[in-house]
């Protein structure tokens, strides 16, 4: 059978601020499945609830990608990735329309379940701001939260780094080119060194990326006006659970002493989830008996898991179908033999979950 909700999904292009039709699909192939409510929120989320218990399961994914639109199409897998296996190619089938698509097959197949409710949330804006998840996050008090994040079907990710990104200005006062005296653009070249060195040396006593701070310099610009010459640095930063962005913006305050540092954006603080809990439990017996082999992964990226999860405070991780290393690629690709094990890795967590008292 063909995965009708993950082909269509994919089929409606929407990149970060285009979501509308997206979102306006996946509600109405909500209500089709038979969602108890399913309605766009006050910003645009697309929000699918099933069941009417007072506890719950939220499947928080996002329905927004990177820019660039790739042609539809269902085509054999290449040689060495999986021989008469077909997969869907187009913009999100990764990143993270597979994931999503997958909560909406899986709690349709579940139905609902006494005492409970599924709530699937297609979140807008997570690949630019977060501000679907930002909303969220104040509007629930889940039992349990699975982020839609593509880990393969048979692993589960516990972990995301943090990030911090940040403008460093300077100006020094216009000298002729035969001075000794440095330019702006000049200190701003110093002040990445000392970045890179304080980076280095920290990195060196953690061997995992997971444990390092893995700085970017993103753009750099420079000019004068006759009397002084300026340059602006923009510095992002990966953050390790060690260093939290507070922390991060103190460091690089010293080093580029005495110019000016500004924080830009939001900043995110690192997470990574328990092992044991009852939610990492029930994966373990999905993915198992669907007859694979789990496994627990950590990310260098950042994911909306980092900004619910702490303040929901309930047992949380990521999973997904699909390859992130194909994420934001022109060949972005999803095996539908892989979504179809996913989903029912899901179901199987969701009958798990709500039947604890049962002693599943």
């Amino acid at each position: 059978m063909e995965p009708t909700t993950l082909i269509e999904l994919v089929r409606h292009y929407s990149p970060s601020g285009e979501e509308s039709a997206a979102v306006e699909y996946l509600v109405g192939r909500m209500e089709e499945l038979g969602f108890t409510r399913a309605y766009a929120d006050k910003v645009g989320n697309a929000i699918g609830v099933m069941g009417d218990g007072p506890r719950q399961v939220i499947l928080l994914g996002h329905i927004d990608t990177v820019p660039g639109e790739i042609p539809i199409r269902i085509s054999p897998l290449p040689e060495g990735e999986g021989a008469g296996v077909r997969a869907l190619y187009g913009r999100g089938a990764v990143d993270a329309k597979g994931p999503l698509a997958a909560f909406v097959d899986a709690a349709a197949a579940v139905g609902p379940v006494e005492g409970w409710q599924f709530v699937v949330i297609g979140a807008v804006d997570e690949e630019r701001h977060s501000s679907g998840a930002r909303y969220v996050v104040d509007q629930y008090r889940p039992d349990y939260a699975i982020i839609g994040e593509p880990s393969r079907w048979d692993r589960i990710t516990l972990g995301y780094k943090g990030s911090a990104g940040a403008e460093v200005t300077v100006r020094c006062p216009m000298s002729h080119t035969a001075g000794r005296d440095e330019s702006a653009p000049e200190v701003a070249v110093d002040i990445w060194n000392r970045v890179r060195a304080w980076t280095d040396e920290f990195n060196a006593q953690h061997q995992r990326a997971f444990d390092q701070v893995l700085p970017s310099l993103n753009r750099i610009s420079s000019g004068n006006d006759s009397f002084e010459t300026w340059a602006i640095l923009r510095v992002g930063a990966r953050l390790p659970l060690s260093v939290s962005p507070e922390t991060w913006y103190e460091i690089l305050l010293k080093l580029a002493s005495p110019e000016k540092v500004k924080p830009l954006g939001f900043a995110i603080p690192a997470y990574r989830a328990e092992k044991n809990t009852s939610l990492v439990s029930a994966f373990l017996g999905g993915i198992r008996a669907g007859g694979g082999k789990p496994g627990f992964v950590v990310k260098t990226g950042t994911a909306d898991l980092n900004i619910v999860a702490p303040k929901w405070a309930c047992p949380a991780l990521a999973y997904g179908p699909g390859d992130s290393n194909l994420d934001h690629t022109p060949n972005e690709h999803i095996s539908l033999e892989e979504y179809h094990q996913s989903v029912n890795v899901l179901q199987q967590v969701l009958k798990r979950l709500t039947k604890r008292s049962a002693r599943w």
